[in-house]
């Protein structure tokens, strides 16, 4: 296969450049398969993935490609969460998709292997895949197991609910401690259906990755072994010229939608999977806030993971895995069976031996744990453009609510009156000016979420903001309020006291003004914009709101 970057006398010099890193005439002559891989030190979800793309490395060479490793950044959510690190987290994801694509288009890769394995890297390489548009697979480092503190599974999730119940003097250091040393057992991404595992499961839904992707433990000696399958289907992709494009249709899109919705995978999926739709050309009548709503109402929810529920991501393996779960929706006519995969197969065929093995953790459509999707988009007067919540991780009790609003511009102000007892049960805390815009960067909340859980407000107690949530998160959180304070939304001009109606069934949020009050402080209203310098001042000039993938805009 002819690569123009290296054929030809003309490219003597390339060659030669190539040849100081020893590589010899067969090689050379070989198609050039960028192998883009996060392995980091610092994320324990990436600190085995070189070992993952040494093996995809081994997957390529057997098919008759020539792989080359090439690097990709990466940031921890849960190392970045609670400090203004976490204002990095989702810009890196455009960093990296610019990156991937520099380091692809730059050196005359003809295929890709991208391995990641945590949050915004996951959709950031899926953005340069879409852009780039040649032959790529996807394979994750996997899961890592759940962790057990006195006989019960445990996770990341339950550590910041611990701190939350230690700073509200209901658990004692050495307890605490306890948690801190066995919540994270081993590398991988974290145990629950948080963001990273939920954005892997969903690469699996789209076609562009394997069966298992989402699942299959890190510890697993498999998932070397599905590491090597994957480079090997890269190279039957470039023989066959299936490009990314033709396999993340409009169909795929809603195939994952779909999944997204059964399995409650974390409120990021909608930012990212429209983040993803617009780098695949496509608009908001094939993806948006308000088609995903559709979708939820006719997919029943049949998977509930932590922080939803008590099952784990190696069970949902153990029960069959997203091909299970894609089978039992297929049997109902809710995916199309005839979407391509990277593979080489159409989507029923990889699921048409799968099968459920645990009624509980997947449940069957005849007994869903309920009849509508995980996640639910809600609007109102408060959020006109929309907002989100992980309706499968709401307490009952909760589903509708109204309280009084208690306002704060930032995280930390809500933390300090979490922390010192100043939220009281029924209250309707509202963090603001940590959008896209506001943020900048649109920082997760899980810390204040967690806290209020741990203080034991979780049936009690509501919180809205512009920023995000981790997909450990779990209570009546409604995040990505659209459009943000920083925008001069509705949200940055609540003031304390003022009354929060919340219906999650009826998908509504409304704040107890008037029209006329509204657009009275509306007038008066002066964002509030933070002192920001570098990169996050250049992503406030281009990012575009939640509502669109907060994507830089073109």
């Amino acid at each position: 296969m002819k690569n123009i970057f290296t054929d030809g006398a003309d490219k003597s010099s390339q060659r030669s450049l190539l040849r100081a890193l020893g590589w010899t005439d067969g090689e050379i002559n070989k198609p050039l398969v960028g192998v883009i891989c996060a392995q980091s030190e610092i994320i324990p979800g990436h600190m085995h993935l070189d070992t993952i793309a040494k093996a995809a490395c081994e997957g390529v060479i057997a098919a008759g490609g020539k792989p080359v490793i090439l690097p990709a950044i990466g940031v921890c959510d849960g190392i970045a969460m609670g400090h203004a690190g976490m204002r990095y987290s989702l810009p890196s994801r455009e960093v990296i998709a610019d990156s991937c694509e520099i380091l692809l288009r730059a050196h005359g890769i003809q295929a890709a292997v991208f391995i990641g394995n945590c949050d915004k890297i996951i959709p950031g390489m899926l953005m340069a895949a879409a852009r780039v548009n040649i032959p790529s697979v996807f394979v994750s480092g996997g899961p890592m197991l759940a962790g057990r503190v006195h006989g019960k599974k445990t996770s990341l999730s339950t550590m910041f609910e611990e701190v939350g119940a230690y700073n509200a003097g209901k658990l004692g250091a050495e307890e605490l401690k306890e948690f801190e040393c066995n919540a994270c057992p081993t590398c991988g991404s974290c145990s629950g259906m948080f963001t990273a595992n939920s954005l892997n499961c969903l690469c699996e839904a789209l076609g562009m990755a394997l069966p298992g992707n989402g699942t299959l433990p890190m510890v697993y000696s498999a998932r070397l072994a599905l590491a090597k399958e994957t480079g090997a289907a890269v190279m039957n992709l470039l023989e066959k010229n299936v490009r990314p494009l033709d396999i993340m249709t409009p169909a795929a899109f809603k195939n994952a939608e779909t999944v997204d919705m059964a399995i409650g995978a974390s409120t990021n999926t909608v930012l990212h999977l429209i983040a993803v739709a617009r780098e695949a050309g496509l608009g908001g009548d094939k993806i948006s806030m308000d088609i995903l709503n559709s979708i939820s109402e006719k997919t029943p929810n049949l998977c509930r993971l932590a922080p939803a529920g008590e099952h784990y991501i190696e069970e949902l393996h153990e029960a069959g895995g997203i091909s299970a779960v894609m089978n039992e929706l297929y049997k109902a006519d809710l995916l199309d069976g005839g979407v391509m995969t990277i593979g080489g197969k159409q989507l029923k065929e990889v699921i048409a031996n799968a099968y459920i093995r645990d009624k509980e953790v997947i449940r069957p459509l005849s007994s869903p744990y309920s009849a509508q999707g995980g996640l639910a988009v809600l609007k109102g007067n408060l959020a006109k453009d929309g907002c989100v919540v992980k309706k499968s991780a709401v307490d009952e009790k909760m589903l509708k609510h109204s309280g009084p609003a208690k306002c704060f511009d930032g995280e930390e102000q809500a933390m300090n009156a979490i922390s010192s007892g100043k939220i009281k049960a029924g209250d309707v805390v509202v963090i603001r000016y940590e959008g896209p815009l506001g943020g900048p960067g649109m920082r997760e909340m899980l810390t204040p979420t967690s806290a209020i859980v741990g203080a034991g407000l979780g049936d009690s107690v509501a919180l809205i903001t512009d920023g995000r949530f981790s997909g450990a998160t779990r209570g009546a959180a409604i995040g990505h309020v659209c459009p943000e304070a920083a925008a001069g939304g509705v949200i940055g001009i609540i003031k304390d006291g003022d009354v929060i109606d919340i219906d999650i069934n009826a998908c509504t949020l409304n704040v107890r003004l008037t029209d006329k009050e509204i657009k009275e402080r509306l007038a008066a209203f002066k964002p509030v914009e933070k002192p920001v310098t570098g990169y996050l001042a250049r992503y406030r000039k281009l990012v575009a709101s939640a509502s669109d993938g907060a994507v830089f805009t073109k």
